[in-house]
């Protein structure tokens, strides 16, 4: 059996979705393989390779072309150290009025304040990212995971239909090109507990009119955590010629 066939989802009748005996090509590869890295060598990406990076960013597709992003690198072992500081700070924060199993405002005070929060921000303070914000703000993790490289984008209010879904297409493209030169990425979320602080805004360029969106993390990764992992299977629903049928 070859490695595409262990992995072909299966329908309910046993049978398989996608024809057998094929394996992966080398961008199917790529994408089944890449895994998020967080634990990094102490060793920069050359500067060129970066450059390389953005290039595969900026070819993404986008709406109308519109191109709706910016690209910010640091790679300031000091300034990316600063800024995991301060998101600590600020995780220590959201810990103390919102976590209600440690927050020393009271259990009932504060998951009160968490239902709110939740409510007013559904996606941010999900069980899963809130939980993390718990390994910050102990300082069990750090906002870009020691990575020497950290590349923020931008996007451009003024972008045609959503931008924010064309940053994430550049940031994947960037992603697997970096994967497939053998280097770890990351993306990282928690980049909004930077918009609390007027010096990091200025200092990232942050204005009208470019939001912050996302970052992602860059390095060579400590070991081979790259592999295929199993994943929950979605159903499809399949329409062709006049039927319809469902696959898992």
């Amino acid at each position: 059996m070859t490695e595409s066939e262990r992995l072909l989802t299966k329908t309910g009748q046993d049978e398989l979705v996608y024809p057998q005996g094929d394996d992966w090509n080398e961008v199917e590869g790529v994408i089944l393989r890449r895994r998020s890295v967080r634990n990094y060598q102490d060793k920069q990406v050359p500067e060129n390779v970066i450059l390389r990076l953005i290039e595969m960013g900026r070819f993404a597709p986008s709406a109308g072309n519109s191109q709706p992003w910016k690209f910010v690198v640091i790679r300031d072992r000091q300034m990316i150290d600063e800024m995991n500081d301060f998101a600590q700070k600020m995780a220590k924060i959201f810990n103390f009025l919102l976590n209600w199993r440690t927050s020393p405002i009271g259990k009932k005070l504060a998951m009160l304040d968490s239902q709110l929060m939740i409510r007013l921000q559904p996606n941010i303070l999900a069980p899963v990212p809130f939980g993390a914000v718990d390994l910050l703000a102990t300082g069990k993790l750090k906002l870009f995971h020691n990575a020497p490289t950290v590349i923020f984008i931008m996007s451009d209010r003024r972008g045609v239909g959503k931008p924010q879904v064309d940053v994430g297409i550049a940031g994947q493209n960037i992603v697997l090109a970096a994967h497939s030169m053998g280097l770890g990425t990351c993306w990282i979320g928690f980049i909004e507990l930077l918009k609390y602080s007027r010096k990091w805004m200025k200092k990232l360029g942050v204005q009208y009119p470019y939001k912050m969106c996302e970052a992602i993390a860059i390095g060579y990764p400590v070991g081979e955590p790259d592999g295929l992992v199993e994943r929950e299977t979605q159903a499809i629903y399949w329409h062709e010629d006049g039927r319809e049928k469902l696959l898992y």
